[in-house]
């Protein structure tokens, strides 16, 4: 039996909405509707962004121990914690805290891939509670300076970690993606189609990995004045 038009223009309406609520729930997986509608530092950096999402996870350690984590991110460091062979080149993930990984401020590039053709540029860093990292490409793969004019085909965005204390010790992190880029409507597609997706897959994965390394943490001598301690294991154990 062949579909009538009103039969193909609901299914075609019913997908939509599929996949638009699956969008809405992707973006902003585990986190509250206050949550998502806060204004976060670090929203100030792509203030005409025309996508965003609010992500979040409950710890169960303190900003300062979840804080060296993300401080050594980055594929020539301690790698993101995700699927290792789609974001690490196969290289496995720190499951250690390295000292010599920690120095991390406004400025300091977070390297994307292992050939070091690409990197995060840090944005904000209030540590231990805002880690804000900004990516501005071209389509065709390669970084452009953001203060620069942009080239005609692009996409500027940023990956914020913002880390909350809660009772018992305990902290809520909040991961926020903003980003624009042209032309808006390939951009848009490819966002729905591939990047959101691949957004959910692998930020609930470091999500989970994060999670098993804070809960593993034990009593060390502090990193840096001021801060608790923490676990650090010498370097060239673990990878």
């Amino acid at each position: 039996m062949r579909p009538t038009p009103v039969t193909v223009m609901f299914a075609l309406t019913a997908a939509t909405v599929a996949a638009s609520v699956g969008r809405h729930t992707s973006l902003n997986w585990g986190s509250t509707r206050a949550e998502r509608r806060r204004v976060l530092p670090g929203d100030e950096v792509l203030p005409d962004a025309r996508d965003a999402g609010t992500m979040a996870v409950t710890l169960d350690a303190p900003p300062e121990d979840v804080w060296p984590w993300l401080a050594q991110m980055g594929c020539d460091r301690a790698g993101f914690y995700s699927w290792d062979r789609l974001d690490n080149g196969g290289r496995p993930s720190a499951e250690t805290l390295h000292p010599e990984w920690q120095d991390i401020r406004a400025g300091s590039r977070v390297v994307s891939r292992t050939d070091g053709t690409a990197w995060f540029t840090v944005a904000r860093c209030d540590q231990p509670s805002v880690l804000v990292l900004r990516a501005s490409m071209s389509l065709r793969g390669k970084p452009f300076d953001p203060t620069a004019r942009p080239p005609r085909h692009f996409i500027d965005s940023t990956w914020g970690f913002h880390l909350e204390r809660l009772p018992g010790d305990r902290t809520r992190m909040l991961v926020r993606s903003r980003g624009r880029g042209e032309p808006a409507g390939l951009v848009g597609l490819s966002n729905v189609v591939f990047w959101h997706p691949a957004h959910w897959v692998m930020q609930t994965k470091q999500f989970r990995e994060l999670r098993r390394r804070v809960a593993r943490r034990a009593v060390a001598a502090p990193m840096a004045p001021g801060n608790r301690a923490l676990t650090v294991v010498p370097t060239g154990t673990d990878l």
